[in-house]
């Protein structure tokens, strides 16, 4: 929409932007057109001026399309509809286009704009009904929405006929639904419920006929059929009388083509966003296949078959999904199809809708609405909820809506409708005329000027229509010069103002309705004088400076100050302190403190006044380290060198003086400066040679510059490169060998790493011979992480001498050996069993093992081996347990008490195990006594604590008590003070301050036994127990807690 150019620009507009309504409509926000007058307001702005402006009706809710159950038990609908406007709206209800008369007809009533229909009747209430909402302002109608009523009548009761057919042919039993509204869902009950017919390639039930298709009846078939439908609504199900199925004796049906029976009509018309079911089955023996094709194209990715291929569902169907669709079915003995044609439709859907508009009368009005949809919508208007028609002010062209010469009745609420044969949306707006008288919302005005300026006097005032504008000063009317215009939007400008200037302009704005006038006072000052200083400085990295700021200004002017930098405000609370302000009347310095590189740049400082604004700038250079070079590149590489390239970086006001060329590899541990040539590599150069690289490693290379301030940061890395490969320069270090099997020889070494292997096919040649020969034997090792190597030989003896060498070797031929070693073959597995083996019962569970070891000679034992079984057990069945080192003794725990076992001792080194000792036996003590130390009493008297308790007798198959530990620990501490006594009594004395934990234990020859109940004491420091202060306790058969207080001048120690 737009205006006529002859519209006053000074009036005040508004435009509501309305939600449209309708079958298809879409929430969007539209753009306001271009000219100024036409803004939208705020939704926030709305609300806040609909206080107190009037506004015509809005809709806020609008009836749906329902569907009534009539088995409904409450028999009321209820039919929504809500707006907003200012006055407050009433409402009022069309039915098919006819009003709904709520105070004759008892069954309609309102409640605020719902309509509530009682005792609702198909006949009398079925239809499409419309909400019209009215106040002062005007007429909105809403869309219409259809109200229908979900029923299922009963299935006639007359009896079916019994189908009879012959085995294999096809039968189509007939459903004849009963009445129903809306749509229903088909089943078959085969002979009684809850049994119900499958559907496969064989059987098919339409949901468009109800009918049961059988393609090829099978004795299986022989039965009673009962149609069964159900209200999609209310799911009422009623039920058919039954239909029997019977095979004719006459003989089986012999094979024929199929029969389409069930297929989708001719053309399909479909909204567009829906699923889409297309159904096809035939009837036929052998039974058919059914087959899909699309015409023209492909049938799209999302479809899907149903139910053995007899339906074509497509989801969500579009526009592009339209064209003719082909079912064939097929079997041995021919084939048939049938085409139809599938249309998609769209309901219409907005482009652009009209907005709220006001506009002064003999203006223009222009609304255009437009919509999409197939098939196209055709537009019609409605003014105050009647139809609008073309007169001689009025044109209504393709949703364009044009309105000559505005007046005062053209006020009102306007609707544009577009529409298709599928449904109909609705635009609203609100266009009012304006007529008022001229109004200024700002009087009067003071300007403040500086000489040689230009000055603009702005005169808008709120007026319709258009008001004629005058200008007076000093009371005397202005006439316009060469230094003083006015402007077409009513302006006053004065070129080159100057003190003489000043003085007081009048706006006098009049038009039909009234007038009113704007005073401007206008001051004209000196202008405003800025100096910054210094206007070029270079700085240092960590240095600081002062930038001075100084205004010379009108006293009568206050002056502020805003520093920018690069022509962006300057924030100094979000720098780290870098900077800092010290200001005066008429002065601002800017301190920056350890400067770093990105505070470069040009610094101003803007002085403002009421009257004017200037800026002064100056230019901060920071010296500092270089930046990052550019890429570094990799022009060649060859096996031990790379010549590279890059491009300077930013020298930050120092020039580059040398240039450091850094490498890392998988290998290397980050990132190494390498050597080049030439070195040094010089600020100018932008090239140079890594040499020494090691060959087949795979390298990145960056370039790191230096001036005088510092050291850079490095460039981005090139891209990864390998250096070519070469002959193995490094020998296998470490070599060595030793121990193995009898007659085995073994060479160790340590692997070359990666980074020396040189290229592919890296290995070792393992050479040796025997010490006094000359022939060296080699063998090939081809797995470059290998360290060691064996070789067996039956005719040397043990501990043979060899001289020994390993060497490397890869594709591009055999590198260096290491120097040459002796190595020793392995000794043999030890020949004689250890002697003097003896073995001693220390406890119910331990036995201490000891020996002498063989006599000296080959076969030496590493390490000895004990073997313990029980004397009723199988030695294989028994443990072993082997030292760490040549110890001759071991400690075996873990055992059996009062149980007599053997043991035996073996040697075993590298090469093997030796002979066993004849096993000596040994039995272990009785268990530990199982009772605890019961009935504890202690006597606390001074310092002392007296401990007595019942001893403890042992039992027949346990060790006999000897004595008792008395252990003695502070709670939180893990070590304990152990007190032994053989009696059952023990005097303690206690250290000062904390909470102490004793408990006993009977010790036997087979151990120790159960500990006692435990006793926790409580002392506390630098309190004496009173002269003859006595606490007798006993313990109960749980813990025990006793608050003992004592000063004790002994020191603290942990237990």
């Amino acid at each position: 929409m737009k205006a006529d150019s002859s519209s006053s620009s000074s009036m005040s507009s508004r435009m509501r932007l309305r939600n449209s309504h309708g079958v298809g409509s879409s929430s969007q926000d539209w753009s306001p057109f271009s000219r100024h007058r036409y803004s939208a307001l705020s939704s926030q702005e709305d609300y806040r001026s609909e206080e107190s402006e009037e506004f015509g009706p809005v809709f806020i809710q609008e009836p749906d399309d329902a569907i009534f159950s009539l088995d409904s038990d409450d028999k009321k609908i209820i039919m929504n509809c809500e707006a907003r406007g200012n006055p407050v709206p009433t409402y009022s209800w069309l039915i098919n286009g006819t009003n709904v008369d709520t105070e004759a007809d008892f069954r309609y009533s309102l409640i605020d704009g719902n309509l509530i229909i009682h005792n609702a009747s198909e006949v009398i209430d079925y239809g499409r009904y419309q909400c019209r909402a009215e106040n002062s302002i005007g007429i909105v109608l809403s869309r219409d929405a259809l109200l229908q009523f979900a029923y299922l009548g009963p299935f006639s009761g007359k009896t079916r006929g019994a189908v009879s057919v012959r085995e294999g042919q096809g039968v189509v039993l007939m459903c004849a639904p009963p009445s129903h509204s809306p749509e229903i869902i088909y089943s078959w009950v085969f002979n009684e419920l809850p049994s119900f017919v499958a559907e496969d390639s064989r059987r098919f039930i339409s949901q468009e006929t109800g009918n049961l298709y059988i393609s090829k009846v099978q004795p299986s078939d022989v039965g009673s059929y009962v149609c069964q439908v159900k209200n999609t609504v209310t799911n009422a199900r009623v039920l058919s009388p039954p239909t029997p199925l019977t095979l004719k004796t006459d003989g089986v049906m012999g094979e024929y083509e199929p029969k389409i029976e069930a297929h989708f009509p001719q053309t399909v018309l479909a909204a567009k966003g829906v699923t889409v079911r297309l159904e096809c089955f035939a009837l036929g023996n052998p039974v058919p296949t059914i087959t899909w094709r699309k015409m023209s194209g492909n049938i799209p990715k999302k479809a899907r078959l149903r139910k053995s291929q007899a339906v074509l569902e497509i989801p969500n169907i579009q526009l592009e999904d339209s064209g003719s669709y082909e079912c064939k079915a097929e079997n041995t003995r021919g084939g048939t199809a049938f085409r139809g044609h599938l249309q998609v439709y769209t309901l219409p859907q907005w482009i652009s809708m009209i907005n709220d508009t006001q506009l002064d009368s003999g203006e223009q009005l222009r609304w255009e609405c437009r919509a999409t949809g197939k098939p196209r919508p055709t537009y019609r208007w409605l003014r105050n909820g009647e139809p609008l028609s073309t007169q001689s002010r009025v044109e209504m062209v393709n949703g364009e809506l044009t309105i000559h010469r505005l007046q005062q009745a053209d006020s009102g609420m306007y609707q544009c409708i577009a529409e298709n044969k599928y449904g109909a949306i609705y635009s609203s707006a609100e266009l009012k005329i304006l007529a008022s008288a001229p109004m200024f919302n700002n009087n009067p005005v003071r300007l403040i000027a500086t000489v040689g300026k230009d000055v603009s006097l702005e005169c808008r005032p709120r007026a319709s229509p258009k008001p004629r504008i005058s200008w007076r000063k000093n009371d005397r009317r202005l006439q316009p010069s060469r230094r003083i215009m006015l402007l077409r939007n009513n302006t006053l400008r004065i070129i080159n103002s100057s003190r003489s200037d000043e003085g007081s302009y009048v706006c006098r704005a009049e038009n039909q309705f009234g007038s009113a006038e704007l005073t401007t006072v206008l001051l004209v000052k000196e202008p405003m004088r800025v100096e910054l200083s210094p206007l070029r400085v270079e700085v240092t990295v960590g240095e600081s400076v002062v930038l001075s700021c100084k205004v010379t200004h009108d006293p009568s002017l206050d002056v502020s100050f805003l520093w920018l930098l690069n022509n962006q405000p300057l924030n100094t609370q979000q720098d780290g302190g870098h900077f800092e302000y010290i200001q005066t009347s008429s002065t601002a310095d800017l301190m920056i403190r350890s400067i770093l590189l990105k505070h470069a740049g040009k610094y101003g400082c803007r002085a403002q006044t009421s009257a004017d604004s200037v800026l002064a700038e100056a230019e901060l250079l920071v010296r500092g380290p270089p930046g990052p070079p550019g890429v570094v590149i990799v022009e060649e590489i060859t096996a031990s060198t790379a010549t590279l390239s890059w491009s300077h970086g930013v020298d930050n006001h120092s020039p580059i003086t040398t240039y450091n060329v850094q490498a890392r590899s998988p290998v290397s541990l980050g990132w190494q400066t390498v050597k080049t040539d030439p070195d040094p590599v010089t600020g100018s150069m932008e090239s140079a040679m890594a040499v020494d690289l090691n060959p087949w490693v795979e390298y990145e290379f960056r370039v790191v510059a230096t001036n005088s301030i510092g050291t850079g940061d490095p460039s981005p890395p090139s891209r990864a490169v390998r250096t070519k490969e070469a002959v193995p320069s490094v020998a296998p270090a470490n070599v060595r060998g030793g121990n193995g099997r009898r007659h085995e020889l073994v060479i160790s070494w340590e692997p070359v790493s990666e980074e020396y292997q040189n290229g592919e096919g890296f290995g070792y040649i393992v050479a040796f011979r025997v010490n006094g020969t000359r022939g060296w034997k080699e063998k090939m090792v081809t797995s470059a992480d290998s360290t060691t190597y064996k070789y067996r030989d039956e005719t040397f003896p043990p501990l043979t001498p060899f001289e020994v060498r390993v060497g490397v070797y890869n594709n591009k031929g055999d590198g260096p050996f290491s120097e040459v070693v002796t190595v020793f073959s392995a000794e043999g597995e030890p020949r004689e069993p250890p002697s003097e083996v003896q073995a001693f019962a220390v406890s119910s569970s331990e036995i201490k093992v000891l020996w002498k070891p063989p006599s000296p000679g080959l076969g030496r034992p590493q390490g000895y081996e004990v073997s313990f079984w029980k004397d009723v057990e199988q030695e294989e069945l028994g443990k072993k347990k082997r030292t760490l080192g040549n110890e001759t003794n071991m400690l075996l725990s873990g055992l059996d008490g009062n149980t007599q076992y053997l043991v035996s001792v073996k040697g075993f080194n590298s090469a093997g195990q030796g002979p066993s000792s004849t096993a000596v036996k040994i039995s272990t003590k009785k268990n530990a006594p199982s009772l605890p130390p019961g009935n504890l009493m202690w006597i606390q008297e001074g310092n002392n604590v007296s401990l007595s308790w019942d001893p403890v007798k042992a039992r027949d198959n346990e060790s006999e008590v000897i004595g008792y530990k008395v252990l003695l620990r502070q709670e939180g501490r893990g070590h304990s003070q152990v007190m032994r006594t053989p009696n059952s009594a023990v005097v303690l004395t206690l250290p000062e301050g904390g909470t102490y934990i004793i408990e006993v234990r009977a010790v036997s020859e087979g151990g120790e036994g159960a500990a006692s109940a435990q006793v926790r004491v409580l002392t506390s420091s630098g309190v004496r127990a009173k002269n003859g202060q006595l606490s007798v306790q006993n313990s109960p058969p749980g813990l025990a807690w006793t608050a003992l207080f004592l000063s004790l001048m002994v020191p603290s120690f942990p237990l």
